[in-house]
């Protein structure tokens, strides 16, 4: 992502650099029979260094605190992010704190506690270890990378757009579908696409910018249907735990890039996530974690309304692997059980088949 770093906020000399960024953009054509288009591509940012999206706006606001002399690099986390920060909190040899909702998924605390923060598990939803972060924010000279750095961590999420006009040909997509928490990184998606076209290295971007979030919290996308110009919160209830923000810092921004572009805010039902990232898996052979199953499932309610055409050019970003939120799973393995014989594992392969 470093090779944008004239558009950044940032000395490059300086960058915290964990190798993030240029991730893949896979042209899904099993996936895109299945649901009815020819041109889908996943923009795949699960294979980032800790497997999500974040490590693109932490680099940036890790070499920013570095910068302003910061010696502690904090964060509140849905999960994803707590994992960022503890890399390149360590990268930086920096005294690293992460919060997070008591409930988190395993996966994400453990892969956070192994950088070696300070691990801080904070009751309550994460509106309100939000609050009480802020709180933190202005009593110590920590540089909470998400509260009083957010200026700078919301810029590192426009390489995502960078990176997918440059790997389509130097062209902007006629759709993006982009899971909606914060609604940070649909803004800044959207923010990097129009960059690229001020300084003419793509032609209009007038990409249709939709943003997907789970059923059970889904305040950016109730404000849009209502046609609401305030976001009003909501108590998460839902499986996706990396969207379950009920208070998006971003979604006033999000509603007005939805309404800009002539995108659309869709929900994905609960039930239909778990659906969504088995749908990916089969088809494309990408495991995503609930965030990315949010978006699969919205992008086949997308096409079924006819929001997006069977000839367009659209990509689905995956932002987070699904090694991090495995309990959402729940009994999803049921294997044949035999005996080392070939007769009888013959015999329940075919009653497994009938």
């Amino acid at each position: 992502m470093w090779r944008y770093h004239d558009f950044l906020p940032v000395d490059k000399e300086s960058a915290v650099d964990i190798s993030t960024g240029f991730t893949p953009l896979i042209h899904a054509k099993n996936l895109g029979r299945q649901i009815g288009l020819d041109h889908l591509y996943i923009k795949n940012d699960s294979v980032n260094p800790t497997f999500s999206f974040k490590d693109r706006p932490v680099s940036v606001t890790t070499t920013k605190a570095l910068e302003f002399e910061f010696e502690v690099l904090a964060c509140v986390s849905t999960g994803n992010l707590m994992g960022s920060v503890a890399a390149h909190g360590a990268k930086a040899g920096m005294e690293t704190m992460v919060f997070y909702p008591a409930d988190l998924e395993q996966g994400k605390i453990l892969g956070a506690a192994v950088y070696g923060p300070t691990m801080v598990a904070v009751e309550g939803t994460y509106d309100q270890a939000n609050r009480f972060c802020s709180e933190l924010a202005d009593a110590h000279r920590w540089a909470f990378v998400n509260i009083n750095m957010r200026p700078y961590y919301a810029e590192g999420s426009k390489t995502l757009g960078y990176e997918v006009a440059e790997q389509l040909g130097w062209k902007a997509p006629d759709h993006c579908v982009v899971p909606g928490a914060s609604g940070e990184l649909h803004t800044k998606i959207w923010k990097g696409l129009e960059e690229f076209e001020g300084i003419g290295l793509i032609d209009k971007a007038k990409t249709k910018m939709h943003l997907a979030q789970a059923e059970g919290c889904a305040p950016i996308v109730e404000a849009f249907e209502s046609g609401n110009n305030q976001v009003k919160p909501v108590r998460p209830k839902t499986i996706a735990k990396s969207l379950a923000i009920g208070n998006p810092a971003a979604g006033p921004y999000s509603l007005e890039v939805l309404r800009d572009t002539g995108g659309t805010g869709v929900f994905a039902y609960e039930n239909s996530i778990i659906d969504g990232i088995r749908l990916l898996a089969e088809t494309e052979g990408i495991f995503t974690e609930t965030a990315g199953g949010v978006v699969i499932s919205s992008l086949k309610r997308l096409v079924k309304q006819g929001k997006i055409k069977k000839d367009e050019v659209t990509v689905a970003f995956v932002t987070g692997n699904g090694l991090k939120t495995l309990e959402a799973m729940g009994d999803f393995v049921a294997p044949i059980e035999t005996k080392p014989d070939l007769d009888i594992f013959q015999t329940k392969l075919s009653n497994r088949k009938d």
